[in-house]
């Protein structure tokens, strides 16, 4: 390894040295798992200071690349690409940045004020009460983008997926997702047996032609995101929606699962194949990026046939989501500081994401997110990190190879922003060095 490592050094600072192991890692010298030698040994053998060794080992610590694995010592992290997991593995290792945008999540400070639990209506005390609040239900069917036949309440989107998807798939089925698409859908699917089908994306999300190929293949399902695509930030128009449903139209026994993730603090209007197909489209809604990761609720609205089965089988199990959580979203989404402070988010996300996108010179998109295109992964994520900042990669958010990119949560980035469009400009320009022959 350190012969290896000679052979790539040409910058003997410790960016140079995380340059050279990233590198290694990338090209497949550096396998997942690989022991790294001690900070004195490379130091040795390299002629560097141990400190210079050791500040590069922690800039490769903070982009993801190795790990401290107890008794082994400092080693390769494990490759992205590979089995459940692959977000865990993308994001592990992150924390000490001053600025992470690695995480998707949203802004605290955007987030409304929960009001106190003791002032929301008490909660039912039986087991046979109905599963969704009724007042919530009316709710949020008035504001469904088509007349639901079923509505019902689950801890998240991915949970609801991970219902939804354990209903209608089994091991060896096929299922289509974009490409690039949220990484723990993948890990659900890799964990499932489910055979994944990448379809690729423009600015206005799935390409029809694209999802008509897959089609082909006789997938189960159909996994999409409709608006502030994760980790692209497309929507759908009302025109792209409509030419995916016709697409879909001509495979009646395959279902679509639409994942509205940003839900509320979308600024895009949000367009359903359900308006074409509700006998096809299972859509689910999540209060995540609005209200809280912490409310960890979601609401899915799809035909009896295909939830009914979902609800009953949840019987054994969980049974419900908390109706007390129920009120809380309830008040949440009626209580008028509480709207305007979700407003409020909708147009600071729009600004934050708008300004980044076009200091970077790419589309202006929807969501907390920007896919950020680099000349290589490893080197980018490694620049990033001598700034501290913490940015995902792309490959954990791909189906098989892929141009590379960085998923980067712009929506956490309050001001400062041509500062950091700079530093990720920077960053995406960094090359991998050819390998001496």
């Amino acid at each position: 390894m350190l012969d290896e490592l000679k052979h790539r050094l040409t910058d003997f600072t410790a960016r140079g040295l995380a340059d050279a192991v990233g590198r290694a890692v990338g090209d497949g010298t550096l396998r997942p798992g690989a022991k790294l030698p001690p900070v004195r040994t490379v130091a040795t053998a390299l002629h560097m200071s141990p400190t210079t060794v050791s500040a590069a080992w922690q800039l490769l610590r903070r982009s993801g690349t190795i790990r401290t694995d107890g008794r082994r010592g400092t080693i390769v992290a494990e490759d992205r690409l590979s089995g459940p997991g692959r977000y865990r593995a993308a994001l592990r290792g992150r924390s000490g940045f001053a600025l992470d945008l690695s995480t998707g999540v949203p802004d605290p400070s955007l987030l409304p004020p929960l009001p106190p639990l003791a002032g929301l209506s008490p909660a039912p005390t039986s087991y046979l009460d109905e599963p969704v609040l009724p007042a919530l239900a009316e709710l949020l069917r008035d504001s469904w983008p088509y007349p639901p036949e079923r509505l019902a309440i689950f801890d998240g989107a991915m949970d609801a997926i991970d219902h939804v998807a354990s209903s209608l798939l089994r091991l060896g089925d096929r299922a289509v997702v974009e490409n690039p698409c949220f990484p723990p859908l993948l890990d659900l699917l890799d964990a499932l047996g489910v055979q994944v089908i990448g379809a690729a994306t423009d600015e206005e999300g799935m390409l029809p032609d694209q999802l008509a190929v897959a089609l082909a293949q006789r997938p189960a399902a159909v996994f999409v995101q409709p608006r502030a695509h994760n980790p692209t930030g497309a929507s759908w128009s009302g025109t792209r929606a409509a030419a995916l449903a016709e697409v879909l139209a001509q495979t009646p026994h395959v279902y679509v699962v639409e994942d509205d993730s940003a839900g509320d603090v979308s600024s895009a209007a949000l367009h359903s194949v359900g308006s074409f197909l509700p006998r096809q489209t299972i859509h689910v809604r999540s209060f995540s990026k609005s209200h809280g990761p912490d409310l960890r609720l979601a609401a899915v609205g799809a035909p009896a046939a295909t939830l009914d089965p979902v609800l009953e089988r949840r019987l054994l199990g969980q049974g419900w989501t908390s109706r007390l959580l129920q009120h809380l979203l309830l008040t949440l989404l009626t209580d008028p500081a509480s709207v305007a402070a979700v407003r409020r988010a909708r147009a600071a996300y729009a600004s934050r994401r708008r300004t980044m996108a076009s200091l970077l010179g790419l589309p202006p998109g929807d969501g907390l997110n920007l896919w950020l295109p680099v000349a290589d992964e490893q080197a980018a994520l490694i620049s990033l990190a001598g700034a501290g900042i913490g940015a995902a990669a792309g490959a954990a958010f791909t189906v098989g190879a892929g141009t590379p990119h960085l998923r980067v949560t712009v929506g956490l980035i309050g001001d400062d922003h041509e500062a950091v469009a700079a530093r990720l400009a920077e960053a995406a320009r960094a090359p991998a060095q050819a390998v001496p022959r």
